[in-house]
């Protein structure tokens, strides 16, 4: 099984589909999980779209009475007696609600300054034609709010430390709300299902007796510290009270209960009226904020007290009392703006229930991201792996874009919101990791051509390929080259005296270090024809002085081969010679073969030639012969001596060949040298017995046996049979 996974594994597009379905998996899992830090990635984009797709229109029913800072400067600082916010309130003469706890006496009254004075400075103060009603402002305000649509804001604590400090003085009279519970079997209580306070911090018992409803204003920040959702119900001593917001809506309409349904997962819905609210499991709404602040109409209390506003303004209104003067701290940070007074927050959740214009995450949202993100990586996973990097782009953006734009449609049009953010994440992480394990494998890929076409090319020749691919080109065309081939001596015969396996190993012992030298002068190895080795120069990348460095090879192998022979002839008792021949000329060089199998070599004349002159080194008794065009490219580099000038069997042009060597193996016999050259320059001017004796001279002294030998011999011949007029020195070869 292990090995069969290895098998599969071993392939690039498998291995990546895997990896890529194995991340989204874990991108899957973490959904479940739902990391905090992603968390707040997602609040990020939910705040994004939403700032997108808000509108500014709103039901015109909500209005701002705003303590503000002119009201403040015109009327001195907060809090303002009680008998002023009772007058202010009498003015108004409409729903409304104050988002602020009247939680202590107003020391202001002159009931509460006379009993001061008494107990602090013992002194009995009077005030003179002052009437009854107006010596308790509170009394004079819960004769003001008594019997009309007024609600008192309060403040629940959350914090079990808060509220064992907190000491309730007074009895607190907050009014829960009329909640019928529509339950499904098993489904969860109430008291369980929505947020439970700890504490209360209440209004006065007898502003709260004589008010007709109130509410709490709390308003949980999200733990970035954006205000996105409040929670309509909370339940406290078992019993469920309504948010400010929901309690001035139900006092304004005349309608008092609310349908609170329930199912195993918490609240499922919340109805009131004919309007089902959406709300998440713990009985949250997400504000639909109509921008950031000043959607509603503002109108500054101390207007409303001077009589500055003009009759009829506040008919069909609902109005909150509260502030957005800074030094009041009651501003909050939603996803527009980081000072937003809380008082419109109230305003923009009636505005939301009465349009029904409400931002929900329906129970199938999870599902749909879920999908989403697993889609999304499988989509990306076959991408990487099937398609060309240059194709990955468009699909990559596109992907991405139509997710923004779905989920911004969502919101606009169905007012739902479908996070797209582990879609997101899943897209750029398999999009990033995919790429990064692709790229893992081709450069282990490029380890492995590398390695293998190091039998083959130099590395310095790999080096430029990798460096400039531009400069590879497999696709077939001519080019100047240099050519070589390179021949053992007597191989058969030689073989015949040693076991497959001893000469399997004298092959290997030859081959390695002979392929090296190739290779380390920037050749190409094309191939081994049994002991032989072709080799080339200047493909398939460009060789700078390529004739030279073919040059240099052989000239290498032949020290190599010293060394060889020594342990060929301690090793197996014999020691091997070799012909090397050199050309250089255009050829033919690419991809050679059929359609289903090729092979990278060169083809033409040139080529041939070369083969030709590896095998007249036999004939010249030399260990390398080089042409003509050789001699030329490579210059005063090399000493040459010249062999012959010979028409090959297969051409018809003659050409002039040469043996190479280096200047100081050329001065070692340089008087040697000297006497052959005249030697053969009695040949060409045709003084043939002249010529043989110089041949025969030097043969007998040892020099160049084989060669000196063949020109005495021809040399002999011609003195009896002279050629005709028009002899050119050319010497046809008649066999390969």
């Amino acid at each position: 099984m292990v090995g069969f996974l290895k098998k599969i594994l071993k392939s690039d597009k498998t291995l990546l589909v895997v990896a890529g379905i194995l991340a989204s998996l874990i991108m899957a899992g973490l959904y479940v999980v739902q990391p905090t830090v992603l968390r707040f990635l997602d609040y990020k984009i939910y705040d994004q779209l939403l700032r997108r797709q808000h509108t500014t229109k709103t039901s015109g029913v909500p209005v701002i009475i705003d303590i503000d800072e002119k009201s403040l400067a015109a009327l001195g600082q907060w809090p303002w007696p009680r008998y002023r916010v009772a007058l202010l309130l009498e003015k108004i003469r409409m729903a409304g609600a104050m988002d602020m706890v009247l939680a202590e006496p107003d020391r202001t009254s002159p009931a509460l300054l006379r009993q001061q004075i008494k107990k602090e400075l013992q002194v009995n103060v009077d005030f003179q034609g002052l009437p009854k009603a107006l010596e308790d402002n509170d009394v004079l305000l819960a004769n003001v709010i008594t019997g009309k649509p007024y609600v008192l804001g309060f403040y629940f604590n959350f914090s079990k430390a808060e509220a064992d400090q907190q000491v309730q003085t007074a009895e607190c009279l907050i009014k829960p709300a009329q909640v019928s519970l529509l339950e499904a079997p098993g489904s969860v209580k109430a008291k369980d299902a929505l947020h439970t306070a700890l504490g209360t911090v209440c209004p006065l018992p007898v502003l709260a007796s004589a008010a007709t409803a109130t509410g709490y204003f709390n308003a949980t920040p999200d733990p970035d510290g954006i205000l996105r959702r409040v929670a309509l119900l909370i339940n406290y001593k078992d019993q469920i009270y309504p948010s400010l917001a929901l309690a001035t809506l139900m006092e304004a309409a005349g309608e008092h209960n609310i349908l609170l349904k329930l199912d195993t997962q918490g609240t499922e819905s919340l109805r009131f009226g004919g309007t089902v609210i959406p709300v998440d499991r713990a009985g949250q709404l997400l504000i639909n904020y109509r921008g950031g602040g000043g959607a509603f109409p503002y109108i500054s209390a101390v207007d409303i007290i001077e009589g500055k506003l003009a009759p009829g303004s506040l008919d069909g209104k609902l109005a909150f009392i509260g502030t957005s003067a800074a030094g009041l701290k009651d501003l909050r940070a939603t996803p527009f703006t980081s000072v937003y007074p809380g008082v419109e927050t109230h305003a923009t959740i009636v505005d939301n229930i009465l349009t029904q214009d409400f931002i929900s995450i329906p129970d199938y949202a999870p599902a749909v991201e879920l999908f989403a993100t697993i889609l999304a990586g499988i989509c990306i996973t076959l991408l990487v792996a099937w398609a060309r990097a240059v194709w990955l782009l468009l699909p990559l953006a596109g992907m991405a874009f139509g997710m923004w734009e779905g989920s911004a449609y969502m919101m606009s049009s169905a007012r739902v919101y479908i996070s797209p953010l582990y879609a997101y994440i899943i897209l750029a992480a398999n999009f990033a990791f995919l790429t990064l394990l692709k790229f893992w494998r081709e450069e282990k890929q490029k380890k492995f051509i590398h390695g293998a076409f190091s039998h083959y090319l130099a590395p310095a020749v790999i080096k430029q390929i990798y460096d400039s691919p531009e400069s590879l080109s497999l696709q077939g065309q001519e080019k100047e080259v240099t050519v070589m081939f390179s021949d053992v001596r007597g191989f058969t015969t030689m073989s015949e005296k040693l076991t497959p396996t001893q000469v399997t190993d004298l092959l290997h012992d030859y081959l390695t270090p002979m392929t090296h030298v190739i290779t380390s002068n920037m050749g190409t190895l094309d191939k081994f024809i049994g002991d032989a080795i072709m080799a080339f120069w200047n493909a398939p990348v460009d060789v700078p002085e390529h004739q030279k460095k073919a040059m240099n090879s052989a000239l290498q192998m032949f020290e190599h081969l010293k060394t060889l022979n020594e342990g060929f002839q301690e090793k197996f008792g014999l020691t091997i010679r070799i012909g090397v021949g050199l050309h250089c000329g255009r050829v033919r060089v690419g991809n050679m073969g059929s359609a289903d199998l090729f092979d990278y070599t060169l083809i033409g004349d040139n080529v041939n030639l070369t083969s030709r002159l590896e095998s007249l080194t036999k004939y010249y008794g030399q260990i390398l012969l080089v042409s003509q065009a050789m001699k030329e490219a490579c210059g005063d580099d090399y000493a040459y001596v010249e062999m012959d000038c010979v028409r090959v069997k297969g051409k018809n042009e003659p050409i002039t060949i040469y043996t190479a060597m280096t200047h100081e193996a050329c001065k070692a016999k340089e008087a040697d040298f000297s006497r052959y050259e005249e030697a053969l320059a009695l040949y060409k001017a045709m003084r043939f017995g002249e010529a043989a004796d110089v041949f025969a001279e030097l043969k007998a002294k040892g020099f160049e046996e084989v060669l000196c030998a063949m020109y005495e011999e021809r040399c002999l011949h011609l003195k009896e049979e002279p050629p005709g007029e028009g002899w050119d020195g050319v010497y046809t070869h008649k066999t390969k």
